[in-house]
């Protein structure tokens, strides 16, 4: 069994940032890629980028340039680093592991993201 917990959401202001860890615990592997979803009020879910156990990376278009996504195999962790925050980004974040068959086997309870002008 493996456990993902996400921590680090809160409200900011339009254009601050805020940093999302994901820890997991149980039966974790360091070769699992690791991903960050959102779901917004009216929108449906949306990837926000993944990571793979090199630390190969993926974003969507819509936060590239502005989101970074790390990890931390040793402490079984990843990041999600959130610059330059707008509005739409306010969304309950999400932290995935174990790409299996196109779908992630593992999720977090989620966090959430409230940014406001």
């Amino acid at each position: 069994q493996v456990q993902l917990m996400e921590s680090g959401g809160g409200s900011v202001q339009a254009g601050g940032s805020l940093r999302l860890s994901c820890a997991a615990s149980g039966r974790w592997s360091s070769l699992y890629t690791m991903a960050w979803f959102r779901d917004a009020p009216g929108k449906e879910r949306e990837g926000v980028g993944s990571i793979n156990s090199v630390g190969d990376t993926t974003y969507a278009e819509s936060v590239k340039g502005r989101f970074t996504i790390s990890r931390d195999n040793a402490k079984n962790s990843q990041y999600l680093q959130m610059n330059s925050l707008k509005p739409e980004d306010t969304a309950m974040y999400y932290c995935a592991g174990l790409l299996r068959g196109g779908q992630y086997t593992y999720w977090g309870q989620g966090t959430q993201v409230t940014v406001s002008e």
